[in-house]
């Protein structure tokens, strides 16, 4: 082969280009050497881009033409090639396969003309002979006995072996271990099979001591005819390539699957999990016991002695039998231990159990030290848990079963592990911390036990939501009214968190004081939602703008409610809500329904109407109160179900129908808190209710006097007889003189004796400083003097002025 000058006269031999033409997947010419113009007369911009045929003499031969077609095996032999000036010119042609990552092959044509000067073929046999020893591939050839006939430099040194020790012999021969026998049947199935083969192997170097990783391809050797005549293998050292991406996916795999709750012990079990399937033999995870309690860690190396505990492990062995320390149990950290040395330092250290510092230790701990003989311990590291400047606890890794020991490479690897699992666990910390501190502000809000009364029996729940969702407002209350009428209130505050907590006990203060006006449900709610507004348009304070700062809607003080007020007497329900989901009403005769109540805006909206319904309930019915969270994500086709299997079930008690909700409601830890409140109706008979009519005329003031009197006597009550003649004289005689009839007195009895007296008037007396002389104006001051507590309601029709007296005791 070789290569003429501009004049057409050839260069010397250090000059020489070989003629070579190169060919895509399609056999267009894509590359044309100077060799090539020289050879053919063709130069590089006339012939790029046609096809291979263009370059031949007539046909190519048959067996030349298959293997660019089919793109196989080499091809060498002698061919007919037309010159650009249309003679024939007869050349060796060596066609070689290369094919891509990408699947496609392309080729690369050698041409060279018979009898040319050997020279540069001698100098391509040496070039191609270096590259082949040089070459950073392992590479090895095998005849039809799979027998080795030739291995370059790099094979030997993978092999540890040299080449005169391994021709002539089957892989099988020269090493023992698993890969060159798996090696070695696999060159026999190339052999027997004409396909290329590509495996991934692990092998133990000796002399270093670790695992190395090879990417082999076994791929058939050909002749002209397509026959094989033996085999390649051609092996590329991946160790550190290896070794990069199992580190990358164990990260991945820490960033993916620690972490992925708010919880102290799951986010620490979570990385033993990760790291003892991709990193170490074992893990075990100290944390300190404040930590655990939701407290900022304590400070190491303060002279006191913290507590560490194991709160989670994993091993490879099933129960982790080689760990000294069971789960949950605490873990002494003893001086000039790994662990100890790790929390001095706040570096990741490694440890071979070998080393004297290692044997001083576990002379000192028998119960380690017999773990590790027992199982083969080798190999320790010990990473610190660090998170913004201070330490949580440590994490152990050990070696038993995985040879190699731990490297400065692991041991970055275990720190950046240690630190990202860190975070994670100070993350949870937090909101362990704020989480308990929600939960005991919402457990000091709600109420314990509910006021006496007589109109309803209650039952009540309140479940905490998920450690992920956070502690909201959910809140009930039962307030006793005027009348032996009770309030049931159900509501739920937007937000999560001590924020949260803390604008429920504000709104549950406000509905208490609200209620106290004897206000009805839909006026009640207006006033409520005024409140809700004003507050959201105060400036924030320190405590306001913490809470905005953890995210949109932190700050907010909106909430649902629901109002109910329920009368014994009159056996209704009278309701209003805000947002918030209806009531469920089982009546005595088993029949369930949810009634539809009018739908108010929730609280904070401003300016929207809010309207009451009210309910006839009869005696025994129950009523169901409760919050998002029983039936939350739900449709009303499908949501309510369960409630209304729970509901519809028989039960003794309010209890047991309480915890029959919440177990058909609900399948493990709910995502949001609920609050559920339970009630049974009971009713005042006439036996407890007594009704007058009174005329607008002053003489009716004694005979009304003479009635009390006497249902007194028949009560039982005749110690009260005096105090009650003195509260309903004044009442009545402020009716007919500043009220409008019809005017009624009605007394009721039940845990106290209520004096109502009623007329159409909606004008409301008030307390107020009589003069010495003045002949009025003290009535209402003896009625507030005589009386337990007293107080106005108004209705539609008028208002009801009434005073309550204690009774000493039931008759």
């Amino acid at each position: 082969m070789t290569r003429t000058d501009g004049t057409g006269g050839t260069d010397g031999a250090d000059a020489w280009s070989p003629a070579m033409v190169c060919l895509d997947a399609r056999g267009a010419v894509t590359a044309w050497t100077q060799g090539a113009e020289s050879l053919l007369g063709h130069r590089s911009e006339g012939i790029v881009g046609h096809r291979w045929r263009d370059i031949f003499d007539g046909p190519a031969p048959d067996s030349l033409s298959r293997a660019l077609a089919t793109g196989g095996h080499e091809w060498q032999g002698r061919a007919a090639l037309r010159h650009r000036d249309g003679r024939r010119v007869e050349a060796d042609v060596h066609a070689t396969p290369l094919r891509g990552a990408a699947g496609g092959t392309t080729w690369v044509l050698l041409l060279a003309a018979p009898g040319a000067d050997d020279r540069p073929t001698g100098r391509s046999a040496k070039l191609m002979g270096w590259a082949l020893d040089q070459l950073p591939l392992a590479l090895g050839v095998f005849d039809q006995d799979n027998h080795m006939v030739a291995a370059n430099d790099e094979a030997c040194r993978a092999m540890a072996v040299r080449a005169e020790d391994a021709v002539g012999h089957r892989l099988g021969e020269v090493g023992s271990a698993p890969p060159y026998r798996r090696l070695e049947q696999l060159t026999a199935e190339v052999l027997r099979t004409g396909e290329a083969v590509r495996v991934r192997i692990s092998d133990r170097v000796p002399e270093v001591g670790r695992r190395r990783v090879y990417s082999n391809f076994v791929y058939p050797l050909r002749d002209a005819d397509g026959r094989v005549r033996g085999t390649s293998i051609a092996a590329l050292d991946i160790t550190e390539q290896d070794l990069a991406r199992r580190r990358l996916a164990l990260m991945s795999a820490a960033g993916e699957g620690v972490g992925t709750t708010l919880d102290l012990i799951r986010t620490a079990q979570e990385l033993a999990d990760v790291a003892t399937e991709r990193f170490a033999d074992y893990v075990g995870v100290d944390l300190l016991d404040s930590v655990l309690r939701g407290l900022p860690p304590e400070p190491v190396g303060s002279g006191a002695t913290a507590t560490y505990y194991r709160i989670a492990q994993q091993s490879v062995l099933t129960g982790h039998p080689e760990s000294a320390i069971s789960t949950g149990e605490a873990d002494f950290i003893a001086e000039d231990s790994p662990m100890e040395l790790a929390l001095r330092t706040g570096r990741a250290l490694r440890h071979r159990i070998k080393d004297p510092d290692m044997a001083r230790w576990l002379a000192r701990e028998p119960a380690r030290a017999e773990r590790a003989r027992a199982h083969g311990i080798h190999s320790y590291l010990v990473a610190p848990l660090l998170a913004r400047g201070t330490t949580l606890g440590l994490v152990i890794f050990m070696r038993h079963r995985t040879p190699e020991p731990f490297d400065m490479d692991d041991l970055y690897l275990a720190g950046e592990l240690a630190a990202r699992a860190a975070l994670a666990i100070d993350n949870a910390r937090q909101y362990t911390l704020q989480r308990n501190t929600a939960l005991s502000l919402q457990h000091s809000l709600l109420p314990r036990h509910t006021p006496p009364q007589a109109a309803v029996d209650v039952a009540f729940r309140y479940l905490p939501g998920s450690a992920e969702g956070g502690v909201s407002g959910d809140w009930y209350d039962v307030i006793p009214l005027p009348g032996a009428r009770v309030a049931l209130v159900v509501g739920d505050v937007v937000g999560h968190g001590v924020h949260a907590s803390a604008a429920m006990g504000r709104l549950r203060t406000a509905v208490r004081t609200l209620a106290g006006l004897d206000l009805p449900p839909d006026e009640l709610l207006t006033h409520l939602d005024d409140l809700v507004v004003r507050v959201e348009r105060e400036p924030p304070g320190e405590t306001g703008r913490q809470a905005q700062s953890e995210g949109p809607g932190a700050g907010e003080v909106g909430a649902t409610c629901l109002y109910a007020v329920y009368d014994p007497i009159a056996r209704t329900c009278a309701m209003a809500r805000a947002g918030h989901p209806g009531p469920a009403v089982l009546r005595p005769d088993g029949f369930l329904s949810f009634p539809e109540l009018p739908s108010g805006p929730p609280l904070g909206q401003g300016g929207l109407p809010f309207e009451a319904a009210v309910l006839d309930l009869p005696p025994g019915s129950v009523l169901a109160l409760y919050t998002k969270g029983l039936v939350q994500g739900a449709d009303p086709d499908t949501g309510f179900a369960p409630l209304r299997r729970a509901l519809a079930e028989p039960a003794e008690s309010l209890e047991e129908v309480c915890d029959a909700v919440l177990d058909a409601s609900r399948a493990g830890p709910p995502g949001d808190d609920i609050a559920l409140l339970v009630a049974r109706t009971r009713v005042l008979d006439d036996s407890q209710v007594v009704t007058w009519d009174i005329a607008p005329d002053p003489v009716e003031v004694s005979r009304v006097r003479k009635l009390v009197t006497e249902r007194l006597g028949l009560w039982g009550l005749k110690e009260t007889a005096f105090v009650t003649e003195l509260l309903v004289s004044e009442l009545v005689t402020n009716a007919i003189r500043y009220g409008c009839p019809p005017i009624s007195l009605r007394l009721i009895r039940d845990g106290g004796l209520v004096c109502e007296v009623s007329d159409a008037s909606s004008t409301a007396p008030y307390l107020r400083r009589a003069r010495t002389y003045d002949e009025g104006g003290r009535g209402l001051l003896l009625v507030a003097q005589l009386s337990e507590r007293w107080g106005t309601r108004h209705a539609a029709d008028g208002k009801t002025i009434w005073a309550e007296q204690r009774l000493a005791a039931e008759p």
